[in-house]
């Protein structure tokens, strides 16, 4: 009984580990990217599309329509704060997607039922002459408030999905086992392919069901592509690592400015070691150390201790958590402080990408849009950076990597930072051509004598895929950068937050670019002030915008420079 019981314990000890390891992995992640790939389906369809829906059926003037779709795009990236906000304090990432994910669903769903029942929503205006478009019918109190309940669900949605799913997934890759590195370091890129795939469905299959089916039709799709999202990433439940929520990281960082404040008088001790940390079990069996850095040193006035500065062996006072912190959360604020910089560097590109889009829409207004006898729609242009991308992504992730890793011996073959400059630079390579393509198309206008023709100039539309596909290029690098960078570089217990952030950058892109459309119009006396581009100045408004990018990069570079990667000492 004695050799049978210890034969049975020594098979308990050693398959429990393996049950343990089975957990999270490249298995897990495949309904990250699946929920991924179909929310982003949904989402870019309706973001590149939705003012021709505000205009046409809603009967909203082009310039509220704009607005709008500019505010619903801005809102939905910025209100992925409050999603990694939920996420890093009260709920894990997992139930922090299947709850913003059903928000999402019933957006979408209000959405698609405006969209069906026609005392819903006014009159449509599409097919009206331009001078009777004054006589059609507003959208009524009630039905205006239908439509922003259901896109502002549909933005709080996304934003909360936004935040913790990239989280989520990378959470299934140890990055200290060195099997599991070379995994997470390729995790990114995935995630981008993954978002990359939906997204190129999204602006043709679904922009095609909204132009000829209807927009009740198109809804309906985005509403069940959410479901079939929801419950993919339900599905992979049993095989996820969860993160166990830390509180709320807000809390812990005005601590530290409170603790810093009241402390300002408190000499420093001579040893660093001698700061207020947590090393023994209490501080957990799995827990992030960080290592004390020299930058924002006032902030270490925060973890003083009285017991070392007025010589007393010990204490019986607990000073309680707003007047003394550890080292890890004092290097948990200076991480943030850190991350500052690089995030404001990045939201003049993002301002390039919204310019980009809006006037390469309007420029394809007036070019040959006809591809083998097929039309092809303003609003399906962005499929050119994407396919790109689609192209891109894995020649990167395969070839590109494990060349540099074996140069550089860092598992993603370059830093992130690194990679994030890269994109900034082909950012404004891309504006560059944008110029020239635009002068491009100018010439012709003049030259076969078309400056006022509505017609559409003897001029593919797909010379715009030059700039597109460069900056689908800059993308790639940046926007991937961005999401690993803030990922890895953010303490434990404020993941989905950082990652949050890192999709700020593209909201305030978005609120910044009109703001420069206006100044650059009342600097230069109106290089766009006109409704007819051949007579505009695109051209220097685009020269213009990669004078900035280079500028700008050089301050990328300033910031790069300056900042200090976290050190880790993990404590079991």
């Amino acid at each position: 009984m004695i050799s049978f019981h210890a034969r049975v314990m020594r098979t308990c000890r050693f398959t429990k580990p393996k049950q343990e390891r089975r957990l999270g992995g490249s298995r897990a992640v495949l309904f990250v990217y699946a929920m991924e790939g179909l929310e982003s389906m949904s989402f870019v369809a309706n973001m590149v599309s939705l003012v021709t829906y505000f205009h046409g059926y809603m009967n909203f003037s082009l310039t509220k329509s704009a607005t709008t779709l500019t505010n619903f795009t801005g809102t939905s990236f910025l209100l992925a704060l409050f999603g990694g906000f939920i996420s890093d304090t009260y709920l894990s990432r997992f139930k922090t997607c299947v709850l913003f994910g059903c928000i999402e669903l019933l957006g979408l769903a209000i959405l698609a039922i405006q969209a069906h029942a026609h005392q819903l929503r006014p009159k449509p205006c599409v097919g009206v002459a331009p001078n009777l478009v004054n006589q059609c019918d507003d959208a009524d109190g009630t039905q205006v408030a239908i439509l922003f309940t259901g896109l502002y669900l549909f933005a709080c949605g996304t934003g909360g999905v936004k935040a913790a799913l990239p989280s989520l997934g990378a959470d299934q890759f140890d990055e200290r086992d060195p099997k599991e590195a070379a995994k997470f370091s390729s995790f990114f890129n995935w995630f981008l392919f993954s978002l990359t795939v939906g997204s190129i469905i999204g602006v043709t299959f679904i922009v095609w069901i909204s132009t000829n089916q209807g927009w009740d039709w198109s809804f309906g799709v985005c509403t069940i592509a959410v479901l079939f999202a929801t419950v993919f990433v339900i599905m992979g439940k049993s095989l996820y690592r969860h993160n166990v929520p830390k509180g709320s990281p807000i809390i812990r960082i005005l601590q530290v400015f409170v603790a810093a404040i009241h402390n300002r008088n408190l000499p420093k001790p001579e040893m660093a070691d001698q700061l207020h940390e947590i090393h023994d079990r209490e501080a957990g069996l799995d827990t992030e150390i960080l290592k004390r850095t020299d930058q924002f040193r006032f902030l270490d006035r925060a973890a003083i201790t009285r017991t070392a500065c007025d010589g007393r062996a010990s204490t019986s006072i607990n000073p309680g958590p707003w007047r003394l912190c550890t080292v890890t959360q004092v290097e948990e604020t200076k991480i943030l402080l850190r991350m500052l910089p690089i995030i404001v560097s990045t939201l003049f590109m993002n301002t390039c990408l919204a310019q980009l889009q809006t006037f390469c829409i309007q420029q394809s207004t007036t070019m040959d849009r006809n591809l083998f006898g097929f039309k092809v729609p303003g609003p399906s242009l962005p499929v050119i950076p994407l396919v790109f991308m689609f192209i891109l992504v894995p020649i990167y992730d395969r070839v590109f990597i494990p060349i540099a890793r074996k140069i550089t011996g860092i598992p993603t073959g370059i830093r992130q930072l690194q990679r994030i400059g890269v994109g900034l630079v082909l950012s404004a390579v891309s504006m560059a051509v944008a110029a020239v393509v635009e002068t491009k198309r100018k010439s012709v206008a003049v030259e076969h004598n078309m400056v006022d023709s509505i017609e559409p100039l003897p001029m593919s539309v797909f010379w715009l895929g030059f700039q597109y596909a460069i900056f689908g290029a800059a993308d790639m690098f940046t926007l991937v950068g961005l999401l690993d960078f803030f990922y890895a570089e953010s303490s434990a217990g404020m993941k989905s937050l950082s990652t949050a952030i890192s999709w700020c950058s593209i909201a305030f892109g978005y609120f910044l670019s009109s703001l420069v459309v206006e100044i650059v119009n009342k600097v230069s006396g109106g290089w766009l002030a006109s409704n007819n581009l051949n007579r505009d100045k695109l051209n220097y408004f685009y020269w213009l915008l990669a004078g900035i990018s280079v500028l700008n990069f050089g301050f990328y570079l300033a910031c790069a420079s300056w900042y200090r990667y976290k050190e880790v000492e993990i404590k079991q």
